[in-house]
């Protein structure tokens, strides 16, 4: 089977995701495209543009199936390049338009919703990486087809359901090794670092933490960009100040990143936006078990024991995953520690085959 495989925002998290279909599904021939994830706003829209008239001719190549992410402006991109709207295609949605903080939303939003129901309606199958990607999307689209004032036609939320499918962006086998814990109790925050990871929110959990004059070390990892939120700064400065900085920053090497999460006791999240939570995925792989909010993605895939409440109070929020983290620390010093939930639903080996099937259903839909 011919593939060619469209990311527009090649983001780390979809970089990773086709190459690993590429690794998983050999005998299918993919052909990929891709596109630098910088300039958000003008990728999302000109990408279709940039594509269709760059003259490639990868594109005019007869294929079987055509694959795209969510940031792809498929319905555009087929209108300009018509030999595309004959090939079956697929989208998937690593994260949707409609369920970002609303920091977030720049002048340009509606358009970035709008994209993603157009792509939507252009893909023969729809899919994303979990049930909440895929329940914010459809409800989105409902909600901003209802604010519309006239001429909606019926039946595009209950049609675009139907064309819909969860499949997760699958775990390499080597993400799972087992390691030693510090003998500090040590605390792990692998995201990026920006404003949607709840920077905000991580440093009111530090601030507490001291207060509570707790004893641990906590490692920050996560890619880091030229503009990052002030409150990094602050969390970096007092972790220092007080001896409780491990490794900071962006960790390049694998190998050494999986070491650091291995001798974590504890994964946090303080997100306020993600769609599957991959960063958290690796930690448990590594054996750290997560902390993390009682929202978002993290109600399908972390057991209820590893959540804390969800608040509208920040300072509320920060108060319940400390008493969560003095809960953990006990168990640490008392060697009760308990095992991290199986994730093993996420690896490869039991994802390629959904891949496989839906590539083939799809291609023969035509």
């Amino acid at each position: 089977m011919r593939i060619l495989l469209l990311s527009p925002y090649d983001a780390a998290s979809h970089k990773r995701w086709r190459l690993g279909l590429q690794n998983h599904l050999e005998d299918l021939d993919f052909t990929m495209l891709s596109l630098p994830p910088r300039y958000f706003s003008w990728r999302m829209r000109g990408n279709s543009l940039t594509w269709a008239l760059a003259d490639d001719p990868l594109l005019s190549r007869d294929y079987d199936l055509l694959v795209a992410t969510s940031m792809t402006d498929l319905s555009a991109l087929k209108g300009m390049c018509p030999r595309l709207s004959r090939i079956p295609s697929i989208v998937y949605f690593h994260e949707n338009q409609f369920a970002y903080p609303s920091r977030s939303m720049q002048q340009d939003s509606l358009h970035g919703r709008i994209l993603n129901l157009y792509t939507a309606l252009a893909a023969d199958a729809i899919v994303f990486n979990s049930n909440y990607n895929q329940c914010t999307f459809l409800t989105g689209v409902g909600n901003l087809l209802a604010d519309m004032p006239d001429q909606v036609p019926k039946g595009i939320t209950e049609r675009l359901a139907a064309a819909s499918r969860v499949i997760p962006v699958p775990l390499e086998a080597d993400n799972f090794i087992a390691g030693t814990k510090s003998s500090r109790f040590t605390l792990l925050w692998n995201h990026r670092w920006e404003y949607d990871k709840g920077p905000d929110r991580l440093l009111l959990l530090v601030e507490r933490l001291q207060a509570n004059g707790i004893d641990f070390n906590l490692h920050l990892l996560g890619q880091q960009f030229r503009k990052r939120p002030e409150e990094m700064d602050e969390v970096v400065a007092r972790l220092k100040a007080a001896g409780q900085l491990g490794q900071c920053g962006h960790v390049r090497d694998s190998a050494s990143y999986r070491s650091i999460l291995a001798e974590s006791h504890l994964v946090l999240s303080t997100a306020v936006h993600e769609f599957q939570g991959l960063s958290v995925l690796e930690a448990i792989a590594c054996g750290c078990l997560p902390l993390v909010p009682d929202r978002l993605v993290y109600t399908e895939m972390i057991p209820p024991a590893f959540r804390y409440a969800s608040c509208e109070a920040k300072e509320a929020e920060a108060d319940a995953a400390v008493n969560k983290i003095v809960e953990f620390k006990q168990m640490v010093d008392e060697d009760q520690l308990v095992a991290a939930p199986s994730i093993d639903q996420f690896l490869w080996d039991h994802l390629a085959e959904d891949y496989r099937q839906l590539f083939t259903e799809t291609a023969a839909s035509a």
